[in-house]
């Protein structure tokens, strides 16, 4: 391949479009990943200390929230907290579901590893210590691992 600057300068402009690609698929999805994480972790452990009142406490746990909201009968207190729990529960197993189906923690994974590595291909292109063919085998071997990320439009 050309060794001329011109085309060390064409590789070193592809090389930050594809980091700016890669940046703004971070930007949208580790908030949307951490998200999902966090109703599932916090959904489940919610659901279960609904259920864990009633398990340990027994109907002295259910007559206590009884006499608290002054309500005409336990069954309501078991209904509520059953109800509770079982939105809590089909909350994180949606949310586990959806991470998990779109392999969204994956993806963000290999999109944070080929930035970073992109960012140690530009610097090693920009201060010549690579040679052209080499830095865009290893560009082409980058990019193959987020196939995902679409390009941004120029603005």
């Amino acid at each position: 391949m050309d060794e001329a600057p011109d085309t060390r300068q064409l590789l070193s402009t592809r090389i930050e479009q594809k980091q700016q690609a890669v940046r703004s698929y971070l930007g949208r999805e580790r908030p949307r990943r951490n998200k999902l994480s966090n109703i599932s972790v916090v959904g489940s452990a919610l659901a279960a200390m609904l259920t864990a009142g009633p398990a340990f406490g027994g109907t002295g746990f259910t007559e206590a929230l009884q006499g608290i909201f002054s309500l005409g009968d336990d069954s309501v207190v078991w209904r509520v907290l059953c109800l509770l729990a079982v939105l809590l529960s089909v909350a994180a197993a949606l949310a586990t579901n959806f991470a998990n189906s779109h392999s969204l923690s994956d993806r963000v994974s290999a999109a944070e590893t080929v930035n970073a590595q992109l960012e140690g291909l530009q610097d090693t292109l920009s201060f010549g210590h690579i040679a052209v063919d080499d830095a865009l085998k290893l560009y082409q071997q980058y990019v193959a691992q987020v196939a995902f990320v679409d390009e941004v439009a120029s603005r």
